[in-house]
């Protein structure tokens, strides 16, 4: 707290001459006195509670004067506030949801894990706009660019393998989510690429996609998912659902090749914990950059110390009016 008129303290010495003057008068002038040849009765009688409360009205005074003193010097006190402007990024998510992406050597499949880390890492990104794209056999939009968490992470958590034809179309997949920003004016663009195979499918090659992606400025994260050697994948039998360790394959050199033109990096997850480390250096790797700037807010606190000059004066008036009405 500070005054914004701290010279206006000097008004003090006021209430307390009249402290000073009203002790005088106490006692030098304004005890009554009467001549008596004993004062025994009054020393057995001990302190009478008006001898104390005849002085509460003068006290209450002294503390409403002192409390306007304070209001009329204007305290005040303040706090620093920072304004932060932010340069948005776009970041739109390209999913692989073919079925190899059931294979369990992630907890509990490839999909769930991947789901999981994505919405962690939505959820550390509250000043950018985020999409989702799916890809299997086919691509398709399954959220927008959005600054809506709730809505994104619902749609995230909706995400399967069975909603479009098998296969995987990684051009089909990059060129969707490059579409989703083509007309963003943010300063950053950004997909990141998720998938466990080799391209198959899709009317649109991965070059072709990284050079649209490379002519609109996006920069490209791709993610090889799985484990070296051979992965656990779930098949049907004759006899029923299996299990069957097949071989694993990624096809690294087009997921480096798509982020080497891009200006982005290739990273590979062999499990869940390398898979929530890449995206936490992704995280790292696009921070938004931020102004701040710093300014006082300020709050009166005037009101309170009139207030409370104002309750005084009532209850010395009410208490004025009390002690005359006594006998």
């Amino acid at each position: 707290m500070f005054f914004e008129y701290p010279w206006l303290l000097w008004l003090l010495v006021v209430p307390a001459l009249l402290v000073l003057h009203y002790l005088y008068l106490e006692l030098k002038g304004r005890n009554p006195h009467l001549r008596v040849s004993t004062i025994t009765p009054w020393k057995a009688g001990g302190w009478d509670y008006m001898t104390i409360v005849r002085h509460i009205p003068f006290a209450l005074r002294i503390f409403a004067l002192v409390m306007i003193v304070i209001a009329i010097a204007r305290p005040r006190s303040s706090e620093e506030v920072e304004k932060t402007d932010t340069e948005g990024i776009d970041i739109v998510m390209a999913m692989d949801v073919s079925t190899s992406m059931l294979a369990r050597d992630f907890t509990p499949d490839r999909l769930e894990a991947s789901k999981d880390i994505a919405i962690q890492f939505i959820s550390q990104r509250p000043s950018d706009r985020m999409g989702i794209v799916v890809f299997a056999g086919e691509s398709y939009t399954q959220c927008p660019l959005t600054t809506d968490r709730a809505t994104l992470i619902n749609l995230m958590k909706e995400i399967q393998t069975d909603l479009i034809e098998d296969g995987t179309a990684i051009g089909n997949g990059l060129a969707t989510a490059v579409s989703r920003m083509k007309d963003s004016d943010a300063k950053s663009r950004v997909v990141i690429l998720l998938t466990d195979g080799v391209n198959n499918r899709g009317e649109i090659t991965p070059q072709t996609a990284a050079e649209i992606a490379k002519t609109y400025g996006v920069r490209v994260y791709t993610i090889g998912v799985g484990a070296n050697g051979v992965a656990p994948y779930p098949v049907m039998t004759p006899w029923g659902p299996d299990v069957q360790d097949m071989q694993v394959e990624i096809d690294e050199e087009l997921l480096k090749d798509i982020a080497g033109q891009t200006g982005g990096r290739y990273f590979r997850a062999t499990d869940n914990a390398k898979l929530a480390e890449i995206y936490e250096e992704i995280n790292k790797m696009e921070k938004v950059r931020t102004t701040v700037d710093s300014f006082p807010i300020y709050k009166e606190l005037f009101p309170r110390y009139a207030l409370l000059a104002l309750i005084a004066l009532l209850l010395e008036i009410l208490l004025v009016a009390v002690i005359r009405r006594l006998p």
